[in-house]
């Protein structure tokens, strides 16, 4: 904030980004305590898009600043029912996992983000019979070496790295571990395709907020 304060207006962007950031990452720990926080998430209507554009953001400031990003985006999106904080940090991290993995193919690469409506896709709900609708699809798609048939039962286990070329000492392999179980809490369920040596697409099932579904119903 005090950075804020005396930056050039083309940095005031980058010192907000930090800004927004620290405040969100706070409330996730706070949520989470190493994921023993069992408490009812809150949810409401959220611009999918603008989360991207924050994702994105974040990821070309750091970690993805010499990869490419492609949108694909369905502009008649309606908002969706989630936890703001949460959704960004799962496509934080699957963006980040797509980053890992053009950098280990040795290439620039390119990550493509889409957004599409997918009508037909429900959920039951665990413990009762209710069943929710999930018609919006996001898509994270790299061109990465791809994952080996053997490892995609594994990769959303804690501690699972899938290291192509790299020395095994960047990361945990907890970022995909932490995208399941967000997924779960949100009832967004994640799908993961991938063909070694052409890359993989990580899906999110996402239902849109309760006005629109009623309107849609």
């Amino acid at each position: 904030q005090l950075l804020e304060m005396s930056v050039a207006d083309d940095d005031r962007s980058l010192t907000r980004l930090i800004c927004d950031e620290t405040d969100r990452i706070v409330k996730l720990v706070d949520r989470m305590e190493a994921f023993s926080d069992e408490r009812p998430v809150e949810r409401e209507r959220v611009n999918i898009h603008a989360v991207l554009d924050h994702v994105k953001r974040i990821a070309q400031a750091g970690f993805a600043r010499h990869i490419r990003f492609i949108e694909v985006y369905d502009p008649s999106l309606p908002p969706v029912w989630a936890n703001r904080d949460q959704l960004i940090q799962v496509f934080l991290n699957l963006v980040k996992n797509a980053a890992e993995a053009i950098q280990n193919n040795g290439e620039a690469g390119e990550i493509l983000l889409t957004t599409a409506f997918r009508p037909g896709i429900r959920l039951t709900v665990p413990g009762t019979s209710e069943r929710i609708t999930l018609p919006l699809e996001v898509c994270v798609h790299d061109t990465g070496p791809g994952i080996p048939e053997s490892k995609l039962d594994i990769i959303f286990q804690e501690f699972q790295r899938l290291q192509i070329d790299g020395d095994g000492t960047s990361g945990l392999g907890l970022g995909l571990s932490i995208v399941e179980r967000m997924a779960k809490v949100l009832e967004t369920p994640v799908h993961v395709d991938s063909t070694p040596g052409k890359g993989s697409v990580f899906a999110v099932d996402v239902p849109i907020a309760i006005e629109e579904l009623r309107l849609a119903v």
